[in-house]
């Protein structure tokens, strides 16, 4: 005789497919079909913060970008607060900034692109400091459960020295995938941030 399982089961899931662009982000996609659309500019006008834009092409294995990935990202404010009830930091709220987007990349270059504030530091767990990032989330065909990574600020360094989450990873050079450097192009600070699925320098992603 069995025992009955004290947990509910696990959902199936699947590969994104390929109508993840028509679903998600129909007006890349080339389909004009609703009237508000998640896109990949998360400030509007009146946005507290520093303009930053991020950019970057997702590798395979192989070193080929990936032409059909979506990524969303979510972030806190330029004072480090989460838009989200969990969030109760006695730091302001921006009402005009959501904190997430939603990108594909390109079909041609691969080449995605979130135009954003760079975020504030946030206080995680037991009150401890977590330096400036963006949490990741990218979904294409071939993965069957969405990857979870997170983009830090290489111009943040003393701020990523004592943050908790890069502080788990032991070696030097995992932490650096996680790094964004940016440059300055048109008067707005651009970070590049290209994410590898496999080989030599594949990108650290959390289990969530």
């Amino acid at each position: 005789m069995t025992d009955k399982l004290g947990y509910l089961k696990e959902t199936t899931s699947q590969t994104a497919g390929p109508y993840v662009h028509i679903g998600l982000i129909p007006q890349q996609a080339g389909f004009d079909i609703f009237e508000t659309n998640f896109g990949n500019v998360a400030v509007g006008p009146k946005t507290a913060g520093q303009r930053i834009r991020i950019e970057g092409r997702v590798f395979d294995g192989t070193e080929t970008p990936v032409r059909d990935v979506l990524i969303e990202t979510w972030q806190a404010n330029a004072a480090g607060r989460y838009n989200h009830p969990a969030d109760t930091q006695d730091k302001p709220l921006d009402p005009d900034f959501r904190g997430w987007a939603r990108a594909g990349s390109d079909f041609k270059t691969g080449i995605y692109t979130i135009d954003t504030i760079k975020p504030g530091i946030v206080r995680g767990r037991r009150g401890r400091p977590m330096a400036p990032h963006i949490n990741f989330w990218i979904a294409a065909r071939g993965i069957n459960i969405g990857l979870n990574t997170r983009m830090y600020f290489a111009d943040e360094g003393e701020a990523n020295a004592v943050d908790p989450v890069l502080n788990l990873i032991e070696l030097d050079t995992r932490r650096k995938t996680l790094l964004a450097e940016p440059v300055t192009r048109d008067g707005i600070a651009v970070y590049r941030f290209d994410i590898r699925l496999q080989g030599e320098n594949e990108t650290v992603f959390f289990d969530i």
